[in-house]
């Protein structure tokens, strides 16, 4: 027969102390495993698991969260309007990888836009009520301030992607600069001598970055690096359209593009075929997140897989942590964490 849960020794609802001794483990350590806390053992956490469902131990959420100072909800704040979220592939792969990390916790997921100054006022007199355990910053640019925000109020914070190689804040990101290298190199291999780059929005240093990659494949494959070639982009198809308009008009001779996304490559494409410019005959086409968009264009794009959803489960990894510990890392003084994850060419017919 089933059990449906077996009393505790006094005679009510399991305690969190009678988990911890049918565990063998401290009452802390039942504590961590419940609230999710990435600093145990694979052992210990499956003990915990056990003892929990053999006792039938429920956990007082509203309880522990008073008792603890916790509101167990993380912020996921976009600073950026909602039409480029919605339109963008990246955002909704990363909120994806959040999600599927955070249903493992008893931790709810809130999502808040703060593209305008208004949306940005708010969620500063919300963050100053201490709402939120903890926030993910996702497409922050170099002046942002919420960052700042964040570490004054002493909430833990993750960014998606530093502002700066001097970022305080912990980080997860993907490898930019190496991305953009592996992208030129397999143009140059194609026998391409004119790359031109369509760069993301200068604001963001991912983007910098990745011009960063650009510029020394070219220099260390013995190119000069024309400047002409380099046109200023804002990850979007219309930016990547009016980017692309331009490199035409100002050297015609351009033979190869590498756009620093798929949606920036998908209106760049537009505009070199009513341009009369054959895809990869005539310039060859290289993008940046190899999203949905680039296995669905034709011919289908080549581009640099980032591995997006798995920066959305390291970001939440290294905010639980630093939520288990109570206050940012910046605020302790604490080394940083700054984690970097592999990119990949994906190569396809469009180069």
């Amino acid at each position: 027969m089933a059990s449906h849960g077996v009393r505790g020794r006094s005679g009510g609802r399991p305690t969190l102390e009678e988990v911890a001794a049918r565990a063998g483990v401290g009452r802390g350590t039942v504590s961590r495993v419940i609230n999710g806390s990435p600093r145990v053992s694979d052992a210990t956490r499956a003990a915990v698991e056990a003892a929990v469902a053999e006792l039938g131990y429920v956990p007082n959420t509203a309880a522990r969260a008073l008792a603890a100072n916790r509101t167990d909800a993380i912020a996921l704040v976009v600073p950026e309007p909602e039409t480029r979220f919605f339109a963008e592939p990246y955002f909704s792969d990363m909120l994806k990888g959040v999600g599927s990390e955070l249903s493992e916790t008893e931790m709810q997921l809130l999502l808040i836009f703060a593209g305008s100054d208004r949306e940005r006022e708010r969620l500063a007199q919300y963050l100053a009520a201490h709402r939120v355990d903890g926030v993910l910053l996702v497409s922050v640019h170099a002046d942002d301030p919420l960052p700042d925000l964040l570490t004054q109020l002493e909430i833990p914070a993750v960014i998606s992607g530093p502002r700066s190689a001097a970022e305080p804040l912990a980080s997860v990101d993907s490898d930019n600069y190496g991305g953009a290298r592996s992208a030129v190199e397999h143009l140059l291999s194609r026998g391409r001598g004119h790359i031109a780059h369509i760069t993301g929005h200068l604001a963001v240093y991912g983007a910098q970055r990745r011009v960063d990659g650009y510029r020394d494949a070219l220099r260390e494959a013995g190119h000069e690096v024309d400047e002409g070639l380099i046109e200023p982009g804002d990850f979007t198809e219309e930016g990547g359209r009016r980017a692309m308009a331009e490199l035409l008009r100002r050297r015609p001779d351009v033979d190869a593009v590498f756009a620093a996304s798929d949606v920036t490559a998908a209106g760049a494409s537009q505009i070199l075929r009513e341009t009369g410019r054959r895809i990869p005959d005539d310039v060859a086409l290289v993008g940046y997140d190899d999203s949905a968009i680039a296995r669905h264009m034709e011919p289908p794009l080549t581009s640099v897989r980032q591995p997006i959803e798995e920066m959305g489960r390291a970001m939440i990894d290294l905010l639980l942590t630093e939520i288990a510990d109570r206050r940012p890392a910046a605020s302790r003084g604490l080394e940083r964490h700054q984690v970097v994850l592999a990119t990949e060419l994906v190569e396809r017919r469009s180069s």
